[in-house]
């Protein structure tokens, strides 16, 4: 079990921003009115956000990020730790953290990082960041948190099209010794990383003339290698299993259950997906928030968006105790409880 207590470290404030763009699932031109109205009621998904080609993940980051920091009247130059956890960055090379600190206006001395950890990022930035501020050396980090992750796949792939939201996130962490732990344990199944995969475009398959030619796969999947796929039915198998043991063994250790949990935020996969997981606990659906019917699935912003839209009257009147669930890309999961102090909560921005 990788597991980590974050001491000394205090979440400070958390917000969002979308594309000024809503989709319905109707407006896909793959999709009839009647398999829209389907996928709405079986999947959950009835409006995401998406933004034109120009617009990148680390724009909708940095606008969430500027909210924030002035919302806080933190101090450019008091951000030590910039950690930016997408798998659509700006270019392949080099990190965007680092493109993020200069047109943020941040210091040279700012720890920049990136963490391209699909839909665990924001619990990924968290461990990392949080390690960091831990022992007091660094004061203050922000995570910024996000993807526009439609136009990794194929527009003719009925599989993945409806999925997924645009959105970047942003969350201020900062050095206080009178903080609860933070407690998050991580998961790997290596095994299973050709569920989540762009089989082309990395150096083990680089981009040739192949990687444009489309296959037609049946039931409305038609894609070429250079677009990113989803084997639905071993990605359903795995959320459903192995998410839930570790959500349960880890509040069986420190004591918790749904009495005294406030909140559970589980990744915004798929209704299915959140579905099973809450009925597999017994988890109170009054305790378990959905954003997933505006957003579609954020990837790694999930958990921080669901904070921002669902929780934000909560988070700023009140210490919560939440108990969160990430799951995806590679295979990874994890679990963390998160005990938070009130906090700043900006709604959710667009641009």
């Amino acid at each position: 079990m990788a597991l980590w207590e974050i001491k000394n470290v205090a979440v400070r404030g958390v917000t969002g921003t979308v594309p000024n763009h809503a989709v319905k699932t109707a407006d896909f031109d793959i999709f009839t009115q009647e398999e829209a109205d389907i996928f709405d009621n079986t999947v959950g998904i009835k409006n995401r956000y998406i933004g034109p080609d120009d617009l990148c993940t680390s724009d909708l980051c940095q606008d969430a990020a500027e909210r924030l920091l002035a919302a806080l009247g933190w101090e450019k130059e008091s951000v030590d730790v910039l950690v930016f956890g997408s798998v659509t960055g700006d270019y392949k090379t080099p990190p965007t953290a680092g493109i993020l600190q200069h047109r943020m206006g941040l210091p040279t001395s700012t720890f920049v990082l990136d963490i391209p950890m699909g839909c665990c990022g924001s619990m990924y930035a968290i461990n990392v960041a949080g390690n960091l501020l831990s022992a007091g050396t660094v004061k203050r980090a922000l995570l910024l948190v996000g993807d526009t992750a439609l136009r990794m796949g194929s527009l003719k792939d009925k599989s993945r099209v409806p999925l997924f939201g645009d959105s970047g996130t942003a969350m201020a962490l900062e050095y206080d010794p009178t903080a609860e732990d933070i407690v998050i344990e991580f998961n790997t199944l290596g095994s299973g990383y050709q569920a989540l995969i762009t089989p082309h475009g990395g150096y083990r398959h680089p981009i040739t003339a192949e990687s444009f030619i489309e296959e037609d796969f049946g039931n409305g999947i038609i894609r070429a290698p250079k677009d990113t796929l989803i084997e639905g039915m071993s990605v359903l198998s795995f959320a459903i299993s192995r998410p839930p043991i570790s959500i349960k063994n880890l509040m069986e250790k420190y004591g918790l259950n749904t009495d005294n949990v406030d909140f559970f935020l589980i990744h915004q996969a798929n209704k299915l997906i959140v579905d099973r997981i809450v009925k597999k606990l017994k988890l109170p659906l009054e305790k378990t928030p959905y954003d997933l019917q505006e957003f579609g699935n954020l990837g790694g912003a999930s958990v921080p968006m669901l904070m921002t839209y669902n929780l934000r009257e909560e988070l700023q009147s009140r210490p919560l105790t939440l108990v969160c669930s990430s799951f995806g890309l590679g295979l990874t999961w994890g679990t963390m409880i998160l005990k938070t102090q009130k906090m700043v909560v900006l709604e959710v921005g667009k641009i």
